[in-house]
């Protein structure tokens, strides 16, 4: 027996045209009325009496018309999207805990006023003042949100000859600019405190593991590292730069660890970092805290996925998301820049810290250099 052909309400199925977004056009056949008096009216412009103004708002409403980007642009209303570009290694962002926790903390807060994020990943900081451009020519968005400010940052100058609102993330008050808010993070008093506590630990070999060199909270860190180095009287305390990949973390902890008079203690500037400085020391036959102590600069499930637990600098990057999302859209709202301070990040003591043994504190030579190889 042949099969059923197929129904009516079944065939639609496949052949259905795509939803279509309503249109002036259907809202002023819908009201009854002119497609210039449905402009008048959703752009609050005079030519139109209060009672067709809120018939056709009604109308609107009811058929789940809302105004593109393009005719808010167009029309200078704005493109009700904030953009965020980010000049760091593509591979590098995918296991940053920090970014991720970042952007959901943006997300939600632009969520609230139903703003879009328009979100970029560039090789450099050339590409980024050529997206901020392009944006600014093409009306697509309202405002940027800056992240890395760089010891010599052209980025303020750049958003100010534009116009663009903007909010830097995590600098410091000079490092802001006219019209741009600044989330201001105290990574020097952050360093300071870790210096302290693994001084009062025993330790006088530091070795801190930074990010990106150029970077104004690379440098502060640095900067913070070298000083209390100097008030506490230690001479062998040093920074290495990477570029915030496990692969380069791993590569200078060998090299530090393989070396004479090897570090007792390890400062990484993020948690992927850390956790593949842990595989390299414990590789190499390092006993982690008793050889070498090692603290992460970001909290998250990483350092507690690893044995043992590391100790790590902790704030609630979240929430630092939704307090610059914030404060852009306060400036988009016609509030003056500002500059405010977010906590300094606490350090959380887990088993892969604590004090230094005194045949660590002696030794001028690795003893696991020959187990690893």
């Amino acid at each position: 027996m042949a099969a059923n052909p197929p129904s009516a309400e079944d065939a639609p199925q496949r052949g259905r045209s795509p939803a279509r977004r309503p249109r002036i056009k259907d809202i002023a056949r819908r009201a009854g009325v002119s497609e210039t008096a449905v402009s008048f009216a959703l752009n609050d412009r005079p030519g139109v009496s209060e009672a067709t103004r809120d018939r056709v708002r009604r109308v609107a409403d009811q058929l789940g018309w809302r105004p593109s980007a393009a005719a808010r642009a167009l029309s200078g209303e704005g493109a009700a999207t904030v953009g965020l570009v980010v000049a760091r290694p593509a591979g590098t962002l995918g296991v940053d805990s920090f970014f991720l926790q970042l952007i959901s903390g943006i997300q939600e807060a632009l969520s609230e006023r139903h703003l879009g994020l328009l979100f970029q990943v560039v090789e450099d900081l050339d590409a980024e003042c050529a997206v901020y451009r392009r944006w600014w020519a093409e009306h697509r968005v309202d405002g940027v949100l800056v992240v890395d400010p760089r010891s010599d940052d052209p980025r303020p100058a750049l958003l100010a000859e534009l116009g663009l609102p903007g909010v830097v993330i995590g600098g410091a008050p000079e490092e802001g600019g006219p019209g741009l808010s600044t989330l201001w993070a105290d990574d020097a008093g952050a360093m300071a405190s870790v210096v302290g506590r693994l001084h009062t630990l025993g330790h006088r070999r530091i070795v801190h593991i930074a990010g990106l060199p150029g970077l104004a909270h690379t440098e502060r860190r640095i900067r913070s590292l070298r000083a209390q180095a100097e008030r506490l009287g230690l001479t062998e305390v040093r920074s290495v730069t990477t570029d915030y990949s496990d692969a380069e973390g791993a590569a200078v902890t060998r090299g530090v660890l393989s070396g004479e008079a090897p570090p007792t203690a390890l400062v990484y500037d993020n948690d992927v970092m850390a956790v593949a400085g842990v595989a390299v020391a414990t590789g190499l036959g390092c006993a982690v805290p008793e050889d070498v102590s090692i603290i992460a600069w970001e909290d998250s499930a990483l350092c507690r996925l690893v044995d043992p637990w590391l100790a790590a600098l902790s704030r609630d990057t979240v929430s630092f998301g939704r307090g610059a999302a914030a404060e852009l859209v306060a400036l988009l709202d016609g509030a003056p820049a500002r500059t405010v301070r977010v906590p300094v990040p606490g350090l959380i003591e887990r088993a892969s810290i604590g004090p230094v043994r005194p045949a660590a504190a002696a030794r001028t030579r690795p003893p696991w250099r020959r187990a690893g190889g």
